[in-house]
């Protein structure tokens, strides 16, 4: 591996060169006063003058505005700094309200009297995530279905008639366009060190931020429209992403001196990850994470780069070519090769919980996806959970432990620092559709375990209730029932092989916990597993709603009964209601066992045993619909409970004969 002491900068060549270089070759001193007018406003049309265009197609010539714009650029920051806070605040906060975020551009305002570069660089990473989700509203005006990429959403023709055609590409200029500066993109893939940013791009984008205000105003004033923000992302369910103990001061310190050792650290970026770890130390928790998170990205591309034997990779991609990102460093293939970035982690298991890790709060749609909702504004910064960050925060001092020398490896073992390594190396996804399938199925089953609890009609209420353990009906759907786990006996944990009342002893909580345990491979599904997921998840569901549904309804109907506010018809539907869920239970049950059974077999069959996959989703497909079915027939509204138990009959001969003609994925796997 290449030592991260050898290298002193990520941006290739070309791309140095337009950052750190082009807009400082004009040397002309230019006067403030011809794009700012005395009333504080942005003189717009002088601006819009120095951004050139191509003869050929009169699209932007980002090289010539580049050069052009420079020392407009240079004359911004210099007013900037002559203003005091309490001016500055006078001048422009009214023109950042449209942003939802005034006290952020406010601080950045606050950096650039100091130009301390890290703090730059976070600033502008802060300010170009807020402008994306305030430039995003704006469309939104106009609209629908914003543009995820923010190079689209300054394409689009609806900003344009917002804030005119000139002005979105004063701004492409900048951020948007891998043609241009493109400083967001730089900053957030991690390419570029804090001193290679220079600060009077900083304040060109705060100064036309306010300008984009003015220009709002107008519009909304000359339409009569109300600009609407949307709501922030919340992360919900936290006890979810922990996976790492709390981080303490003294885990904190020897991160510190960890960062000095690894190898995993670029020395361009150490004070980046300095800068990070302080802010965790401050409570600045979602500044922690904006911080860090290219620096993760950096150094597993460090790693990426040297094993897989692409040193170009490291350096900033032409505009032509892809970045080498997080999702291709995770993927199992690169140029029709295999991946080699695992074998650099040696252990299998640490290689599958790292990738595990990184999906999980990264990329899953599930999943918190971290970076996208930062980076895009989605997360109300103010507000950023501690628990996130700490997550973060403990995964990168692993990776920092794993790639340092071996004269630290009392680090590694230090009290405090194993426990992280001991999470790490066991990981398991939780939001990858195997893991909320999983998670699924264990809700489902614990709500139908509480049908047994549920109120219901003492006998002595009760004249005519026929009972259907002592027809044919309910002979027949028992005698089905035990057949069907009978075949699915020898599929199960040995414990679970015999008995006298399968019913009672197979279908329960205890084995669905048991075989959810099972490890499954979470890492590069084909698609035939992730559309098997997609059916499977809506089964899961749709059991789960039934039982809550029978829930709801044995309770009200009992309240109902025993307050004698029932009428005759509604009396005699609870009691065929009270006997079709004793016979309901165990099939709901049986079809969650089915379907976590299916699961641990899932990877197994779809790598190693063809199958007639066509038949086999037609077969998931009828299960689904007697589920939906089931949702339907026992609403509140409908209450259909003869039709239920017709409904029952058929799905349970049609499992059988699946499962007689062995096409399952438990059978196929044998």
């Amino acid at each position: 591996m290449k030592s991260s002491d050898s290298i002193s900068t990520c941006l290739s060549p070309p791309v140095h060169y337009v950052i750190c270089k082009l807009g400082f070759e004009k040397k002309d001193t230019y006067d403030i006063n011809n794009i700012l007018s005395e009333n504080g406003e942005v003189c717009w049309r002088a601006v819009t003058e120095h951004v050139c265009y191509l003869e050929s197609d009169q699209s932007v010539d980002y090289i010539k505005s580049i050069r052009s714009l420079g020392p407009v650029c240079e004359s911004v920051n210099l007013h900037f700094k002559s203003l005091t806070k309490e001016e500055f605040v006078i001048q422009y906060e009214l023109w950042f309200r449209w942003t939802n975020y005034t006290e952020l551009f406010l601080e950045v305002f606050d950096v650039l009297q100091y130009t301390q570069t890290t703090e730059v660089a976070l600033g502008l990473m802060k300010l170009t995530s807020c402008l994306e989700r305030a430039l995003g509203d704006v469309y939104l005006l106009i609209g629908k279905d914003c543009p995820f990429l923010l190079r689209d959403l300054l394409a689009s023709e609806q900003l344009a008639v917002v804030f005119g055609q000139a002005v979105m590409n004063v701004l492409r200029v900048f951020i948007g366009s891998p043609y241009g500066l493109n400083l967001r993109n730089v900053l957030w893939h991690g390419f570029a060190s804090p001193q290679e940013i220079p600060a009077k791009y900083c304040a060109m984008l705060l100064f036309l931020t306010a300008g984009l205000g003015q220009l709002l105003q107008t519009y909304l004033l000359q339409t009569k429209c109300i600009l609407v923000h949307r709501p922030y992302v919340i992360f919900v369910s936290l006890e979810e992403l922990n996976v790492f103990p709390d981080l303490n001061h003294e885990t904190l310190s020897i991160a510190e001196e960890l960062v000095k050792l690894s190898s995993f650290v670029l020395k361009t970026m150490s004070p980046l990850w300095m800068a990070a770890l302080t802010a965790f130390k401050q409570s600045r928790y979602a500044d922690c994470v904006i911080l860090l998170l290219p620096q993760l990205e950096v150094g597993l591309r460090l790693l990426f780069t040297a094993t897989n034997k692409c040193p170009n990779r490291m350096l900033t991609a032409e505009p032509s070519a892809l970045y080498t990102t997080f999702d291709e460093m995770l993927a199992k293939h690169l140029d029709n090769e295999v991946n080699q970035l695992p074998a650099v982690l040696e252990e299998p298991a640490m290689a599958s919980a790292l990738k595990e890790f990184l999906w999980d709060f990264l990329n899953h749609q599930e999943g918190p996806r971290i970076r996208d909702r930062l980076s895009h504004g989605e997360i109300n910064l103010k507000a950023f959970p501690r628990e996130v960050a700490n997550q973060i925060v403990a995964f990168a001092i692993t990776l920092l432990c794993r790639f340092s020398d071996e004269d630290v490896f009392a680090f590694k073992e230090h009290m405090v620092i194993k426990p992280l390594m001991n999470c790490a190396s066991s990981y398991r996804s939780r939001f990858h559709p195997i893991s909320r399938l999983k998670k699924q199925v264990l809700e489902g089953m614990k709500s139908i375990h509480l049908w047994p609890e549920l109120p219901t009609v003492p006998e002595e209420h009760i004249q005519t209730n026929k009972k259907l353990e002592g027809n044919a009906e309910a002979s027949t759907l028992i005698l089905m029932i035990s057949e069907i786990i009978s075949q699915l006996q020898r599929y199960m944990p040995q414990n679970y092989c015999s008995s006298d009342d399968p019913i009672s002893s197979v279908l329960t909580e205890r084995l669905l916990t048991e075989l959810c345990d099972t490890r499954i491979c979470t890492l590069y599904s084909p698609r035939p597993v992730l559309e098997i997921l997609v059916v499977l998840r809506k089964i899961s569901a749709q059991c789960h709603q039934v039982s809550e549904q029978v829930i709801a309804s044995t309770e009200l109907r009992y309240k109902q009964w025993m307050n004698k506010t029932l009428r005759s018809r509604q009396r005699h539907n609870y009691l065929r209601m009270l006997n079709s869920i004793q016979f309901l239970s165990p099939v709901l049950r049986l079809i969650l066992v089915l379907i976590t059974l299916e699961l641990v077999n899932i990877h197994l069959v779809c790598k190693k045993n063809p199958f007639d996959y066509q038949q086999y989703i037609k077969f998931l497909k009828s299960v689904l619909q007697y589920t939906e079915n089931l949702v339907t027939y026992t609403s509140p509204e409908k209450n259909k409970w003869d039709e239920t138990m017709e409904l029952t009959n058929k799905a349970l001969i049609k499992i059988r004969k699946i499962s007689d003609r062995k096409l399952t994925l438990m059978q196929l796997a044998t």
